[in-house]
């Protein structure tokens, strides 16, 4: 397994010249106050400030320095998005991203760097004092043109750098100057200090404006370009007098710079405007090249120029470009000035959807290419998702529905390998609200059954159904695609959870006479595993082996890690079944590479549980502390609840393999306590088992004490009482005195009884012949009586009860 990564910081593009003191102080703020926030104009070097810091920090933060970058984002309802991206976060459920995020970061002694927030400052500001709040080790270093102004703030203003004077002519400033007219390649630099010194306090020290005139030393002597500037400042006095000084300074300082190019760079630099993030050399010629004003041919050397002169950035390793976010707003203005904007985006949305469909045709489709190099298609259209995003939105502005839905069809694909498809269904649902009377059927039809994946997984499997049905129908229509395979794979899904099993069994038999047709590997292994998990259900469990070595053959031949992670981990739930342990720790342990490798933490956690449990099985109770605290680390960090819950529920099998009955109740409870928070009520047979023994053994008021402890605990506490060591007897609090069962009522302890049961309200109501809401004021007054703060409580205390009256 690679190492552990404790930061996402680029490196630095040229050496850090200056603010040795400002550079100090921040150092010591970030590690005093909970969220600092470097405030200034554009260009005064706040993100170079602030990295920086970043860098330093590293060693103080355990769980990392992550820098998340706003500047691309223009909707406010993608900035949790783009933390929980940067964090490995994944969406569990639709619209619970941020209490991923609280799972996240709850016990995380970590630095989040936020860059570029003046845009979004409202949904900063509140997604900051969220996580403040609920996360006490958790800091925060922003860069914004404007406070977030929210309680804790420190705001740090960003003075520009120092300028020379008679007593200090080798000012920060200066030295920043002479360092990138240098490395610009102007020579004779040191002769011309006077003019230097005037162009940078005709420039106000700011970084930026210094870097783009140092980048035209090479063609132009310092007083030269400052006399230029001086011109310059002179027509700006007729602009807008209210804007500070230095943003005037910036804005003159760009359009000086924009004014000093060819005509052919000004016209390239504004197309570029369109792409988002990172882009290619490829799709830029796609996307500004017309044949006309600028031919194809030439672009690379306008590029080129553009690189040289400081307005466009080349990353030399990965062989990719992108604008500062500043130069790129400018020209997106120059833009939409020449009257280009509507054009040029169109351009930019048919490139991104033909990227991406490329991606996954190169990544999916063809199994006889080794798999690394498919890998490298996956990787580079997860590179595009910023430019996915602003193509979805002019699809949907420009009414191009058809375009929107393939480029959405081929980032689900893409994006679907690393587990995270909250936002792509997303996409689709937005574009399913089109007009789609000019797109394709078929088209539609993939996107319906893409929407119903995100709506299974929401648990939302009434409307679910009805697209996916739909999607299923139409698409049977027309030739046989993998999509209609993968569709057919959702169907099943709702159909079996919604117990439509005829309907499921009749959907499985078309599903394999269609990919068994048209030698779809990918889904044929679908097929297979699905199969294996009927006959598992039905215990037939040599008829469930045969075909979990099938689907293994089939991934195999597809050359897919994840096509053949599932296949053993199916195969290991049929030898755990068998009670073939250390066939199911082998199944285990060949699926956990293959995991690794895609970079899907939300499967590899799933699977660290998993063999976590298996290894309690065989005791070897030192590797399932490992695959325990694993699984509940990778969950932890992707927001997934679900994926603690198992964990939880492996680490309480541990404890209780290790006599450790206490932190076996303590991590039931702790899963029981977030399945509720995830509206999953009753309580596991497993669960049952457990808390029979224990009463038993500790006694029916210690183990309700101890399962009250551990629905009050954070996970976190739970998780280091029990593989901490801490074992023993606990000291727990006695029961209040009015928590005897003689203090309820007949209806209140039969109502007690049947939560035990795992009944919800509904179901109780009818059976006891009342309404619901009578049911929940019984609970409510259970709960005050007897001192418990849950109902699952109330079931653990009625449970054993039971056992205790049955004893007697």
């Amino acid at each position: 397994m690679t190492a552990h990564v404790l930061h996402n910081l680029p490196a630095e593009p040229n050496r850090f010249i200056g603010r040795a003191r400002d550079v100090a102080e921040l150092s010591a703020l970030v590690r005093e106050e909970r969220v600092v926030t470097l405030s200034g104009v554009g260009g005064i070097g706040k993100t170079r400030l602030s990295l920086r810091v970043a860098a330093r920090a590293v060693p103080w933060f355990a769980d990392g320095v992550w820098l998340v970058e706003l500047g691309r984002v223009g909707d406010p309802a993608l900035v949790a998005g783009e933390l929980a991206g940067v964090l490995g976060v994944h969406e569990e459920l639709p619209g619970h991203l941020l209490d991923g995020l609280r799972v996240r970061l709850r016990e995380a002694g970590a630095l989040i760097v936020l860059d570029n927030c003046e845009h979004l400052v409202e949904c900063c500001a509140e997604l900051v004092a969220g996580l403040l709040a609920d996360c006490p080790d958790l800091r925060f270093l922003l860069t914004s043109r404007e406070p977030l102004r929210i309680p804790g703030e420190l705001v740090w203003r960003v003075p520009p750098l120092e300028l020379p004077d008679a007593r200090h002519p080798d000012a920060e400033s200066v030295l920043l100057f002479v360092e990138r007219a240098l490395a610009a390649g102007a020579r004779g630099v040191s002769d011309n200090m006077d003019d230097i010194a005037r162009l940078c306090r005709a420039l106000d020290g700011l970084p930026l404006a210094l870097e783009l005139a140092a980048a035209r030393t090479s063609l132009l002597s310092p007083g030269r370009i400052a006399d230029r500037i001086g011109d310059r400042f002179r027509l700006l006095t007729t602009g807008d007098r209210c804007a500070p000084a230095r943003q005037r300074t910036l804005l003159a300082t760009v359009e000086w710079s924009h004014d000093l190019l060819k005509p052919k760079e000004r016209v390239l630099l504004r197309r570029l405007s369109v792409f988002a993030g990172l882009f290619d050399l490829e799709p830029a010629e796609r996307v500004c090249a017309d044949g006309g004003i600028l031919r194809r041919a030439e672009l690379l050397d306008l590029l080129a120029g553009l690189v040289d002169k400081s307005l466009v950035l080349h990353d030399g390793a990965a062989g990719r470009y992108r604008l500062l976010e500043t130069i790129r707003q400018y020209a997106a203005d120059r833009l939409t000035e020449a009257g280009e904007a509507d054009r040029l985006r169109d351009r930019h949305l048919r490139t991104v959807c033909e990227e991406m469909e490329r991606c996954h045709e190169g990544g999916s489709l063809d199994h006889r290419m080794p798999w690394p190099e498919r890998f490298a298609y996956f990787a580079r259209g997860r590179g595009l998702l910023d430019d996915c995003r602003v193509a979805v939105d002019r699809a949907v502005e420009s009414g191009d529905a058809a375009t929107g839905l393939r480029l959405a069809r081929a980032a689900l694909a893409v994006m679907a390998l690393r587990g995270d498809l909250r936002e792509c269904v997303g996409w689709h649902e937005r574009l399913l609200a089109m007009d789609l009377s000019q797109v394709p059927p078929d088209l539609v039809a993939v996107a319906k059954g893409a929407l119903a994946y995100g709506l299974e997984l929401g648990d939302e499997l009434r409307r679910a159904e009805e697209l996916i049905v739909q999607a299923v129908e139409e698409q049977k229509r027309h030739p046989y695609t993998h999509w209609l395979g993968i569709t057919y794979g959702v169907a099943l899904t709702v159909f079996f959870r919604t117990g439509q099993s005829e309907k499921a069994l009749r959907y499985l038999e078309e599903l394999e006479a269609a990919a068994t047709a048209h030698d779809d590997l990918f889904n044929l292994a679908t097929v297979r595993i699905a199969q294996l998990n009927l006959a598992l259900f039905h215990g037939r469990l040599r008829h469930a082996q045969r075909r979990g070595e099938e689907a293994l053959a089939l991934a195999r031949r597809s050359g897919h890690p994840w096509t053949q992670a599932r296949a053993l981990t199916h195969l290991a739930a049929v030898a755990e079944a068998a009670g073939d342990l250390e066939a199911a720790m082998a199944h285990h342990v060949a699926a956990l590479p293959l995991l690794e490798g895609l970079d899907n933490g939300v499967e590899l956690a799933r699977c660290r549980a998993q063999t976590g449990r298996v290894a309690v099985g065989l005791r070897d109770y030192a590797a399932a502390r490992d695959h325990v605290a694993a699984a509940l680390e990778l969950s932890r960090q992707a927001g997934q609840r679900r994926g603690i819950i198992r964990a939880l529920m492996a680490l309480s099998a541990l404890a209780q393999a290790q006599d450790d009955l206490e932190g076996a109740v303590l991590a039931g409870s702790a899963a029981t306590a977030l399945r509720e928070s995830i509206g999953q009520f009753g309580t596991p047979g497993r669960v049952q088992e457990l808390l029979t023994l224990a009463g038993a053994r500790l006694g029916e008021g210690r183990v309700t004490l101890l399962w009250a402890r551990g629905m009050e605990w954070p996970t976190e506490q739970v998780v280091r009482r029990v593989l901490g060591g801490e074992g023993g007897r606990m000291p727990l609090p006695a029961l209040r005195p009015g928590a005897l069962h003689g203090a309820l009522t007949a209806r209140e302890r039969e109502i007690a009884t049947l939560l035990a049961r795992g009944l919800s309200n509904r179901v109780i109501g009818e059976e006891l012949v009342i309404s619901p809401a009578t049911v929940a004021r019984h609970i409510a007054n259970i709960m005050d009586k007897m001192g418990f703060a849950s109902r699952s409580q109330i079931a653990v205390w009625a449970a054993g009860r039971e056992v205790e009256t049955g004893r007697t």
